[in-house]
């Protein structure tokens, strides 16, 4: 199989899904699981922010430690940093084990090596696999729905979902993260770390294989659930190829919601071709400013899109971190990759599709009630007459991604 060809899925024969919106939902079912743990707690995350409900997730990992439940938590060195240090000591003493993906020690204070891919390879994935049984995936951190690193208490929850799976998922979930953790572990040994890679991929490959044999044999008639992770070595198209083939095989609806969005051309012209043939497709975006990169650079690629009949919607009421889609009402995904160069070219992300109707139908249902409360079409005519500036703004954004791609050795 080519380096570059997408997993096997991870199938389930009998999943049990739960979609849960938002911090408010996720953490209190997070905490009674870390609670009810016999053997293992994994947890990764990009932003661990002990602020507000944030600290109630750090108190339930203490006390699953404190008992003897083996409890590893992996941070990523952008998103995270480093803890204060009364937090470490903490929980360091109730034996919770922490480690930082790519601290940015490494590479600060070296400006040229903003542009180094190794410095953009994040961990975004968002994960959470209880004694190998029980995976939480999504877009949500370990971060307070009110409260926001960068500009303080907010005055509406963030608009975001994880979704809890029981069964295989959880079991590739959990090897995968003990892969990963055995990694960064190992340190800065190269070749420690390319036998990793090697186990890691095969490990990976062979679960996949296992899973997809069972599947089958079951007849397929049950509700299945597959796990896409993306990395920088075999999988690195995963996510985007499978958003690309739902999109290809929609025959009457694709709704995308999705914080940060760029896509790539291959993705906006699957996107103008369904339009086209018919499919109702509409996107629902991030409406506030949060950062002038992702901002402004989205706003770039509008005009195609709209021109093709594609239904664009920004949400306004509160930030909007959701990725996650829903296509002609079976076929969904929830995870924690953007459609954007960082997730689909440079992060580690996590993605779990389900192929189901009653759970694709409560997602759509979250979705409609959000473009049509908390919506705000864009309009051709208006977004075709937006002022010099903001145009001005647009394409700057744009050409600086570009840019930066270039640089790094990414084509996009």
């Amino acid at each position: 199989m080519p380096a570059t060809a997408p997993p096997d899925p991870l199938t389930d024969s009998a999943p049990a899904f739960a979609l849960l919106q938002g911090a408010q939902a996720f953490f209190p079912a997070l905490i009674a699981d870390i609670d009810a743990a016999g053997k293992t707690v994994q947890l990764e995350t990009y932003i661990f922010d002990l602020h507000g409900s944030g600290v109630e997730v750090a108190q339930a990992l203490m006390r699953a430690a404190r008992r003897g439940v083996a409890v590893q938590v992996l941070v990523d060195g952008l998103g995270t940093g480093l803890l204060a240090e009364p937090w470490r000591l903490e929980l360091e003493q109730a034996g919770v084990q922490w480690q930082v993906f790519a601290p940015l020690g490494r590479l600060w204070p070296y400006p040229r090596l903003l542009f180094a891919p190794s410095y953009w390879r994040r961990l975004h994935r968002k994960l959470c696999a209880i004694d190998g049984q029980i995976v939480f995936c999504g877009g949500v951190n370990v971060l307070d729905d009110l409260y926001d690193p960068n500009y303080g208490p907010l005055s509406a929850p963030r608009f975001d979902f994880t979704v809890r799976v029981q069964g295989l998922v959880a079991q590739q979930a959990a090897q995968a993260m003990t892969m990963l953790w055995t990694r960064v572990q190992v340190g800065d040994s190269v070749r420690q770390r390319q036998l990793g890679q090697a186990w890691e991929t095969w490990r990976e490959g062979s679960a996949n294989r296992q899973a997809l044999s069972a599947w089958r044999r079951s007849g397929r008639s049950a509700a299945r659930a597959y796990l896409l992770l993306r990395d920088n070595l075999r999988f690195r198209n995963s996510i985007e190829r499978a958003y690309r083939k739902a999109i290809g095989r929609a025959h009457h609806e694709v709704l995308i919601s999705n914080a940060y969005f760029l896509p790539g051309g291959r993705l906006r012209r699957a996107l103008i071709q369904a339009a086209r043939r018919g499919v109702r497709v509409r996107l629902l975006l991030q409406g506030r400013y949060e950062y002038f990169m992702q901002y402004h650079a989205a706003r770039s690629v509008y005009l195609d899109l709209l021109q093709a009949g594609v239904e664009v919607h920004e949400y306004e009421t509160s930030f909007l971190h959701a990725k996650v889609a829903v296509m002609d009402g079976r076929w969904s995904t929830v995870g924690s990759s953007n459609l954007d160069p960082l997730s689909l070219l440079l992060a580690r992300e996590a993605n779990v599709v389900i192929e189901d109707e009653a759970f694709a139908g409560q997602l759509r249902e979250r979705l409609v009630q959000a473009i049509d409360g908390h919506g705000r079409a864009v309009n051709l005519q208006d977004y075709s007459r937006r002022p010099w500036r903001e145009r001005l703004l647009n394409k700057l954004a744009y050409a600086l991604v570009r840019m930066a791609l270039f640089l790094t050795g990414h084509r996009y």
